[in-house]
C-alpha cells in the first residue's frame, strides 16, 4: 500500500510538472494572467494594472518574450497577453501572436495603457492582473505556480477562490525519498507517464538543435562545442546550454519544463538523453533515467520553493547527474553520492533573473554533476560536516533547501535592488 501511494505521488508530480511552455515561464505567466483577466472582463479593456513579486520582475526584466519580435520586459508580456493571448493554452498562451498583435501592443504601451508595481510581502511567485473598461473590472491573481489561479474577481465580487497554500506543491513529500524514487524508477509501471517523458525528449531535443544551429543569445552551447571539442561531456553541457540560448533568446519552440522552469526542464533531460544515446541505452532505460532525473529535481525544489536566489540549474543538474549514474550502472549509494557531490560543489550559484547567462550556469552545473558522477563511480564522496553536507542524502537535500529558502532570502532582496538600480555601489 505504501509503495502504491508513493508511486501515485510520483506519477502525479510528473504529470503536473512536465508540461510544455513557450518561452521563459515568468513572462508567460504574466501573459497568462493578463489574457485570463481580459477573458473574465468579457470586453477589451481600456487600461490594465499589474502587481508582481520581485522574483517575477527579476525573471522577466532581461529575457526575450517569445513571439514578441525580440522585445523584453513585464510591459510587453502583459500587453501581448491582453491583445492576442489565449489563456486556454496555459503556458503556451502566446503561441498565436501575430505581427499585428505586436504592433497593437506597442501602440497601447505608448498611450499609457499599462502600468505595473512591485508587490511586497507576498509569495515569491505572485501576479495580480487587473483590467478595466468603464464601470467594468476584473482581477486575476496567481500565487506559487505559474498557472495557479488563486482568485478571480469580477466587478468587486469574488467569483473564484483557490487556497494557494493547499495547492503549493501538489505532492505529498512526506512520502518521498531518494530510495523511494529509485524504487519507483526501477520497478514501477511507467506507462502512465510514458508519453509525457517522450514529449520531453522530442521537444527539448528540438530546441537544443535549434540553439546549436542558430546564433541565439550568448551562444554558450555553440561555443562549448567549438572550443572544447565534440566529447560526451561537452555534448551533455552544450545541448542543454544551447536549448537555453534559444529559449532565453526568444525562440518560439516550446520546451517541457520541470518545477515551473524551462531551463530546469532542459537541464534534467538533455544531458541524460545525450548519455543514453552514447551508452546505447534502450528507450525503456532512457525513460526510467528521465523519470529519476525529473523526480530528484522536483524533490529538491520542494524544499527550496519555486522562485528564490538559489539557481534552479543546480537542483536540475543533481537530477541529471543521478540519472547518468543510473545509466552507468550505479546503485542507490552511488546515486546518493552524485547528488551530495553536486550540491557540495555548486550549491551557491545565485539566480539573478532569466537571461542569456542562464545557459552558462546550466553548463557549469552540468559539468559539476558529471564530475560528481565520476567521483561517485570511484566511491568518492564529500563527508558529513563539510560545509552544508550532512550525514546522508536526505539530510543534505533538506540542508541545501534551507539555504535556498531561508539563508538566501536577503540575498534575493539585494539582487532585486541591484537589478532595479536601487543600490549605491
Amino acid at each position: 500500500m505504501q509503495n502504491n501511494l508513493q508511486y501515485q505521488s510520483y506519477i502525479a508530480a510528473l504529470s503536473r510538472e512536465l508540461v510544455p511552455a513557450l518561452g521563459c515561464t515568468e513572462p508567460i505567466a504574466i501573459a497568462f494572467a493578463a489574457a485570463k483577466a481580459r477573458e473574465v472582463l468579457g470586453i477589451f479593456p481600456e487600461r490594465m494594472e499589474m502587481l508582481c513579486s520581485g522574483n517575477v520582475i527579476k525573471n522577466v526584466k532581461s529575457v526575450t518574450v517569445p513571439n514578441s519580435g525580440g522585445l523584453s520586459g513585464v510591459e510587453i508580456a502583459a500587453v501581448l497577453g491582453v491583445v492576442g493571448g489565449n489563456a486556454a493554452r496555459d503556458l503556451e498562451v502566446l503561441e498565436e501572436i501575430t505581427p499585428e498583435h505586436i504592433q497593437r501592443a506597442q501602440e497601447l504601451l505608448q498611450n499609457g495603457f499599462f502600468r505595473y508595481t512591485l508587490a511586497e510581502g507576498v509569495e515569491n511567485l505572485y501576479i495580480a492582473a487587473s483590467v478595466y473598461a468603464g464601470e467594468e473590472s476584473a482581477r486575476v491573481t496567481i500565487i506559487n505556480r505559474h498557472t495557479l489561479i488563486t482568485e478571480i474577481v469580477k466587478n468587486d465580487t469574488v467569483v473564484y477562490k483557490n487556497d494557494p497554500i493547499e495547492q503549493k506543491t501538489g505532492i505529498e513529500c512526506s512520502l518521498w525519498s531518494v530510495k523511494g524514487i529509485l524504487d519507483y524508477v526501477t520497478n514501477g509501471d511507467l506507462s502512465p507517464v510514458k508519453e509525457i517523458l517522450q514529449r520531453q525528449i522530442q521537444m527539448n531535443s528540438a530546441i537544443a538543435s535549434e540553439g546549436l544551429s542558430q546564433p541565439y543569445g550568448a551562444q554558450v552551447g555553440r561555443t562549448l562545442l567549438d572550443c572544447e571539442g565534440d566529447t560526451l561531456r561537452t555534448r551533455a553541457k552544450a545541448y542543454a546550454a544551447a536549448g537555453s540560448d534559444a529559449r532565453m533568446g526568444g525562440c518560439s519552440l516550446p520546451v517541457v519544463i520541470n518545477s515551473g522552469s524551462g531551463n530546469q526542464g532542459m537541464t534534467v533531460s538533455l544531458p541524460v538523453i545525450v548519455y543514453a544515446r552514447e551508452l546505447g541505452a534502450s528507450e525503456e532505460t532512457l525513460l526510467r533515467a528521465l523519470a529519476l532525473s525529473n523526480l530528484i529535481s522536483i524533490y529538491q525544489k520542494h524544499y527550496i520553493g519555486s522562485l528564490s536566489a538559489f539557481c534552479g540549474a543546480v537542483t536540475a543538474a543533481c537530477g541529471s547527474g543521478a540519472a547518468i549514474t543510473y545509466l552507468s550502472g550505479g546503485d542507490y549509494d552511488a546515486i546518493c553520492r552524485t547528488i551530495i557531490n553536486t550540491t557540495a560543489n555548486v550549491g551557491g550559484i545565485i539566480c539573478d533573473g532569466a537571461k542569456s547567462s542562464c545557459a552558462a550556469k546550466i553548463a557549469s552545473s552540468i559539468d559539476a554533476a558529471i564530475m560528481a558522477h565520476n567521483m561517485s563511480m570511484r566511491g568518492l564522496c564529500f563527508h558529513d560536516g563539510e560545509g552544508v553536507v550532512k550525514g546522508d542524502v536526505e539530510d543534505t537535500i533538506r540542508s541545501i533547501g534551507y539555504i535556498g529558502r531561508v539563508g538566501m532570502k536577503e540575498t534575493d532582496i539585494q539582487i532585486l535592488h541591484l537589478m532595479m538600480n536601487q543600490v549605491d555601489l
